[in-house]
């Protein structure tokens, strides 16, 4: 997302008063809105058009919002807001674990919710990377500008947050960093707000994309009861 274009809000949820509302006042608010009243439609929404942040409705029809979440995370890092009910506190934690940036409980405040907007893509933005020159590698290029990845002179592809993972890991060869380190610095996080998990998945993901074998990685290596250092 740049700061030159309207960013586009996802608002999901299976009140049509509740989708009203928000994107009357996220409109109100400079924001372009769009609408899905279940997970289902908003899933076939985001393949359409990837929003720049998704707000989304924990208890709704079909597809509920955890299942959202969980289908989501597991191809983009898109910013994601939870809303909840006041006693949905284990949908929360949940919510967290699973990789949503943020939650607001209902019943809320519309001017809440834009200023948590505000401040979760704000967040997304101080995470990405500036471009940089080329990072070259034996058998391994990552292109800062373009935010493409090559192995062996092919394209692999990879989410932003991998890439970011990658970038910020490649940035510093054979340093190594705790789970807790990474999540500061890729994720603007800590162990406190979301699951150090977060981070081994992506590197298991990352070892899927760009080793040779994945089972014995050679460029993201694991340094036993400390973290990851990459092996240039």
């Amino acid at each position: 997302m740049t700061s030159s274009r309207t960013p586009l809000i996802l608002v999901v949820d299976d009140e049509e008063g509740v989708r009203a509302l928000l994107t009357r006042y996220l409109e109100m608010e400079g924001f372009e809105v769009q609408e899905a009243a279940d997970g289902d439609t908003a899933l076939s929404m985001i393949k359409e058009r990837l929003p720049d942040l998704v707000l989304l409705d924990v208890i709704m029809p079909s597809s509920d919002g955890l299942d959202v979440l969980t289908h989501l995370r597991r191809t983009s890092d898109v910013p994601i807001i939870l809303l909840t009910g006041r006693d949905a506190s284990a949908d929360r934690v949940m919510g967290l674990k699973l990789g949503a940036d943020d939650y607001v409980v209902k019943p809320f405040s519309p001017a809440e919710v834009a200023a948590r907007i505000s401040t979760v893509l704000r967040r997304a933005r101080a995470a990405a990377p500036a471009p940089a020159p080329t990072l070259e590698f034996e058998g391994l290029s990552i292109d800062l500008s373009t935010r493409e990845v090559r192995v062996s002179g092919e394209i692999v592809s990879t989410t932003a947050k991998e890439f970011d993972l990658l970038v910020f890991l490649a940035s510093s060869p054979r340093q190594v960093f705790s789970r807790e380190q990474l999540l500061e610095h890729v994720w603007q996080s800590s162990s406190a707000w979301q699951n150090p998990d977060t981070v081994t998945e992506h590197v298991r993901r990352l070892r899927r994309r760009i080793e040779e074998d994945p089972e014995h990685p050679r460029r993201i290596l694991t340094v036993w009861s400390v973290g990851y250092r990459f092996e240039p």
